[in-house]
């Protein structure tokens, strides 16, 4: 396992993510109407549910991506469609589902991308910034190949580059879009430890999970989604069961503990009859 450098997690000060009576979507299609949810500072919280939800839609919105059609989201107290772009970057980071790099970037030159915000007329490169890159891409096991060009390596390698890249940008609150969805099962897991690794040093991490069972292991809450709106959050323990699967997948199932981790697992799944 890759263990957290200091350097990463130097000073980190939390920063709270709310959202009030939030609605969004796309033209006129209304996907999140009215939705209000509280971001535990310093925790990783798992936004599940099935295709067509809404939580990709979720995710953009707190991100500031996506411009709400009513309601708000308060960052550090205050709207962030008011905050400068420099100031939000600061202390938000998004890896979204799908992202783009020019032709020829190396993995070493993406990562650095992420200390852009930290960049001014007053505060230029330093050694700082660079042992904050280098411990990123050893941090997502990128060392091998740094020198690499992001279009010629493989998919789950990129993914783990832009990984590293938002864990650069050294804020508070870290946004994944389905972080894991590219890649395979060993690597799916190393990455999940990594973002165990992050909440554990500070960060306060939101991310969209399709597969229940690695969100019961690795999410401290979970926000479950059925069209647009939240049916039930808390904790994997307090709200996973067999009904609530149902509810959101038109599956049945049983709900038993993990006898070496202690995380729940879903046994039995077949299409609900009901």
């Amino acid at each position: 396992m890759t263990f957290f450098n200091s350097s990463l997690a130097h000073t980190l000060t939390p920063a709270s993510l709310v959202a009030e009576q939030l609605s969004l979507g796309y033209g006129e299609q209304l996907i999140i109407d009215q939705l209000s949810l509280e971001i535990p500072e310093q925790k990783i919280t798992a936004i599940i549910g099935p295709n067509g939800c809404g939580k990709s839609t979720l995710l953009s919105g707190l991100a500031r991506v996506l411009k709400p059609k009513a309601g708000q989201v308060l960052l550090n107290g205050k709207s962030i469609h008011l905050q400068s772009n420099r100031k939000v970057a600061q202390l938000l980071a998004l890896l979204p589902q799908e992202a783009h790099a020019p032709d020829g970037l190396t993995v070493t030159e993406l990562v650095r991308f992420g200390r852009q915000p930290h960049q001014g007329f007053l505060q230029q490169w330093g050694y700082e910034d660079e042992a904050i890159v280098q411990d990123a891409i050893r941090l997502a096991n990128l060392e091998a190949l740094a020198g690499r060009a992001l279009n010629s390596i493989s998919g789950g390698q990129r993914q783990r580059a832009w990984l590293a890249m938002t864990v650069a940008q050294s804020t508070p609150l870290l946004l994944l879009d389905e972080p894991t969805s590219v890649l395979d099962l060993g690597h799916q897991i190393e990455v999940f430890e990594i973002i165990s690794q992050l909440a554990k040093a500070g960060k306060t991490i939101v991310m969209v999970v399709h597969d229940i069972m690695s969100a019961c292991r690795y999410a401290d809450h979970i926000v479950a989604l059925k069209q647009g709106a939240i049916i039930a959050e808390g904790a994997p323990k307090d709200i996973i069961t067999s009904d609530l699967i149902r509810q959101l997948y038109g599956v049945d199932c049983h709900i038993m503990e993990d006898p070496h981790n202690g995380s729940l697992l879903l046994t039995g799944a077949m299409r609900s009859s009901r």
